[in-house]
């Protein structure tokens, strides 16, 4: 497989996984076939900024996004993005746009349609986890069983 494919598919990965935590330098290189340090330079050469600015970007874009549409806390909208720390996800914020996310909802609030409800938007973005299925009960109080093809 030539260089730019490996790259582009390294990159379509974060495309795709942007938001997911565990989404780290070594899985992407991996994508690539890549070492991380070889992966670094070569993405690089080949978009201009490394694999943790394209990342970056990508998070605050999408935070952008979710600062102007939804009814959600910056806390949720820096982990819904991938992001583990407030202060890190804060300070990238204001150094990428110029502004905090707090003054940036407040200057892009209020242009257009109103904010969706914070529990639509985190359903929507798998923020709500379901419960495992075995032992769970019913509303009568019973424990609910699998079905697994045998007869009781």
């Amino acid at each position: 497989m030539d260089k730019t494919r490996q790259i582009r598919l390294a990159k379509d990965a974060m495309d795709r996984d942007w938001a997911a935590p565990g989404l780290d330098l070594d899985t992407v290189a991996a994508h690539a076939g890549y070492s991380r340090y070889h992966f670094i330079r070569a993405f690089k050469e080949a978009y201009g900024e490394t694999p943790g600015q394209y990342l970056t970007h990508r998070r605050i874009e999408r935070a952008e996004d979710l600062l102007r549409t939804a009814n959600l806390s910056v806390t949720e909208i820096c982990h819904l993005v991938g992001f583990s720390s407030v202060g890190t996800f804060s300070a990238r914020f204001k150094t990428w746009t110029g502004l905090t996310p707090s003054e940036y909802r407040a200057k892009h609030v209020g242009r257009g349609a109103a904010l969706i409800p914070g529990c639509y938007a985190m359903l929507w973005a798998g923020g709500f986890r379901s419960a495992p299925a075995a032992g769970k009960q019913n509303p009568s109080g019973e424990a609910q069983q699998r079905n697994s093809g045998e007869a009781g």
